[in-house]
């Protein structure tokens, strides 16, 4: 029952955050956004762990939180909170859709790496051929060249969110991290936070900041993210990298961009174009082979064969 709650968290509660950053973004800096949400559900979820008997981290775990943290959080989520002041929520869900990819090419190229399947090689290439479709059709090639340049940068951040997420997964599996689990989860969380708070300074978000000047709406969304994408969905990843295989895990990835692009269209009005809806099938169709086991892949392919070219409805 807990695994099953995990994973609701993990596909419905993460897909709606692409929603949740827009509207963060919109009033508050990305990089001290990023910082306050997770040094706020850092801080609390240190305090938890501890008084329910945690036991003090050491230096070593610190440098592993802090190395986890910086790769998930500080890289990761903090260069989607940029890209998404350029890129709608529901394409950049697509985007980081991409994450599977690298974690297959993060647990590759690590030392005595898994070298993938000839199946996997081929969702790679596929994945590839999808991300590079869905970068040139998110480009819009025909509008102003400063609204393209905006959205290819966007669109560039996001795939180095992804293979810095993937890196971070595969780095958090293959380090001795605190042996509380939510205490773990903190101790990335606060690191996070950190690093973003110094990527505010040094990009001048902390100073940009004028609280006068923040909706309501970015307040809440702000709230929304500490308690429910970090202090719930975070937790519930982090949780589930330890209880479940990388396999499972990792289906979030072609789940979470339905939820993000159904609220996109619901509630800010975004559309996507046919080239992108072509390019993310062919994404999202890579992922799914690279995840689901043999017989399911096997199945699927012969199900969109059927549907292709021997459909008598056609």
């Amino acid at each position: 029952m807990r695994v099953a709650t995990a994973f609701a968290a993990l596909y419905v509660v993460w897909g709606s955050t692409y929603l949740a950053i827009r509207v963060m973004v919109h009033d508050i800096p990305p990089f001290i956004a990023g910082a306050s949400r997770h040094l706020a559900a850092g801080a609390m979820l240190y305090a938890w762990a501890r008084s329910r008997g945690a036991v003090r981290p050491t230096l070593a775990q610190w440098r592993v939180a802090a190395m986890v943290g910086a790769l998930l959080l500080g890289v990761g989520n903090g260069l989607v909170n940029w890209a998404e002041q350029y890129v709608p929520s529901g394409l950049a869900s697509l985007m980081v859709s991409s994450v599977t990819i690298w974690m297959v090419v993060a647990d590759w190229v690590r030392p005595n790496g898994v070298r993938p399947t000839a199946r996997t090689m081929t969702g790679l290439l596929l994945g590839t051929i999808g991300i590079i479709a869905l970068v040139l059709s998110a480009g819009g090639l025909g509008a102003r060249a400063s609204s393209t340049a905006s959205m290819l940068l966007g669109s560039a951040a996001l795939l180095f969110a992804s293979m810095s997420w993937a890196g971070g997964s595969i780095y958090a599996r293959q380090r001795q991290r605190h042996p509380h689990g939510g205490l773990a989860t903190a101790m990335e969380m606060v690191a996070g936070g950190v690093a973003l708070a110094l990527a505010s300074v040094l990009t001048g978000d902390a100073f940009r900041l004028e609280l006068h000047a923040v909706s309501t709406q970015s307040w809440m969304a702000l709230a929304y993210l500490v308690v429910f994408g970090s202090l719930v969905g975070f937790s519930s990843y982090t949780w589930l990298l330890r209880v479940s295989t990388p396999a499972k895990v990792v289906t979030y990835a072609y789940v979470n961009p339905v939820v993000a692009v159904a609220l996109g269209w619901a509630f800010a009005g975004e559309r996507l174009s046919a080239g992108i809806l072509a390019a993310a099938a062919v994404l999202l169709f890579a992922v799914a082979l690279i995840t689901l086991p043999p017989g399911v892949a096997a199945a699927l392919r012969r199900r969109l064969a059927y549907r292709s070219f021997g459909n008598p409805a056609r």
